[in-house]
């Protein structure tokens, strides 16, 4: 596992609003993009208030990417890094960093201030 998947780039690869992100996706080896259990919970979220993705799109979603639970290494790692609001980002930022794993966003700025793991844009 490479890279762990936001959930505003999951969203966007439904949605089809940034051709360039979905061509990064598809080009990926098999296994080399992960989806933590912390954007599951965060798609599921939203799915149950009738937000994109749809229930049946989730589970096609997390058949096709390697669903990554959230351990005990990750936990520590969350606690070791600075607080912010966005909880469900810096439970990402830590579930990437345990499992040595860049993080795939639209939004850079969420995870700036995490020194040491590795960020990228995949719809600029």
């Amino acid at each position: 596992m490479r890279w762990l998947i936001d959930t505003n780039c999951c969203i966007y690869l439904y949605s089809g609003a940034y051709p360039r992100l979905t061509e990064r996706v598809l080009a990926a080896d098999v296994g080399d993009i992960g989806i933590s259990a912390i954007v599951l919970a965060e798609l599921s979220l939203g799915s149950i208030r009738g937000l994109a993705p749809d229930p049946a799109a989730l589970d096609r979603l997390i058949a096709q990417l390697p669903l990554l639970s959230f351990d005990a290494d990750a936990a520590r790692a969350y606690a070791r890094l600075p607080f912010r609001r966005s909880r469900f980002d810096r439970l990402l930022a830590a579930h990437g960093m345990a499992l040595g794993c860049g993080i795939i966003t639209a939004n850079l700025r969420d995870f700036a201030d995490i020194p040491g793991l590795v960020v990228e844009d995949w719809t600029a």
